[in-house]
């Protein structure tokens, strides 16, 4: 399938966005999570897992308006993550998991794509990358966290 700059561009763009939505909702499950737990339990998740989490939506989002600037084209308002249903501790980290590993999946796909190689730029490529290495640990981080809760 061919496709111009401005086609593979929008894509990146796209596909960019749906990885920072993943990690708006894990953010809003972290938020909510911090509230029910007990001041040790909060500041373990604090520093395992929100703070990854937040420095790579951070990452991600700066990487996305950046990219949009530099070519000229509408950078879309990221959406605020929604927390949903589950209320235990485990079924949250559960899912702020699996939101960090979507993202992170969605992102390694788009790298695999070569898209941001052909109509992207170093800057582009060093952000997701960056955003890939700071998302890495946190599935992990969060099953950790899972075996220890209620203990």
């Amino acid at each position: 399938m061919s496709y111009t700059n401005e086609s593979g561009r929008r894509q990146v763009l796209d596909e960019m966005a749906a990885a920072a939505d993943e990690l708006s909702t894990a953010l809003a499950v972290l938020g909510e999570l911090y509230e029910r737990l007990d001041e040790h339990g909060a500041e373990r998740v604090e520093q395992t897992v929100f703070r990854p989490v937040q420095s790579a939506y951070g990452q991600l989002k700066r990487t996305y308006v950046e990219f949009a600037a530099r070519h000229g084209m509408p950078a879309r308002t990221l959406r605020a993550g929604e927390v949903g249903l589950p209320t235990d501790p485990r079924a949250m980290l559960e899912r702020v998991a699996d939101a960090a590993q979507l993202a992170d999946t969605s992102l390694g796909e788009l790298q695999d794509s070569l898209l941001p190689i052909e109509v992207g730029d170093e800057a582009l490529r060093a952000g997701l990358s960056r955003t890939r290495t700071l998302l890495g640990p946190v599935p992990a981080a969060c099953d950790a966290l899972v075996r220890t809760f209620g203990r």
